[in-house]
Parts: structure tokens; sequence; C-alpha cells
């Protein structure tokens, strides 16, 4: 009995290796094509990032430069800006 098997499973062993070649290369192939695709799109994302975030460090950086060097002129100047605004004569609409 097992040795009827053995001319089939010889067989079977060419057949599974075409079929392989067949099925599972092309699709090895759309993942590699998928993984590259998305990797492009997250670098793209990550570059957005870092030059959104640069930009935003680089506000920072002046909003401090400004409130050292005139600490006190700024605050007296939001305080008028206030002042300014409760008394304005125009609608709010």
């Amino acid at each position: 009995m097992v040795d009827d098997l053995v001319p089939i499973f010889a067989l079977m062993i060419p057949i599974v290796a075409i079929l392989s070649a067949l099925v599972v290369r092309p699709w090895l192939r759309l993942k590699e094509r998928q993984m590259q695709a998305s990797s492009a799109a997250t670098a793209e994302k990550a570059a957005q990032y870092a030059a959104q975030t640069e930009r935003l460090e680089q506000r920072v950086r002046v909003l401090e430069r400004i409130i050292t060097d005139r600490g006190i002129a700024v605050a007296d100047e939001i305080d008028r800006l206030r002042d300014d605004r409760t008394t304005d004569p125009r609608p709010l609409n």
C-alpha cells in the first residue's frame, strides 16, 4: 500500500513547485510593491510633519524672544489691547 503512494508523492513534488511558482511568487511581488508604496507614503508624511514641526518651533522661538526682550512692555500692550476691545463702539456681530 505505501509502495503505491511513492510515485504519487514523487509526482506531487514538481506539481507543488510549479503551482508555487505560478501563485506564490506573483503574490509575494504584489505584497512587496504594496509595502514599497506604503513606505513611500509614510516617508512623505514624516517629511511633512517634520517641516510643520520646524515651522512651529521657529514661531515659538520668535515668541520666546519677544517675551524675553520686551517682557513688561508686552504685558502692558496686552492690557491696552484688552482695554481697547472693551471700549470699542463697533457691534460684535
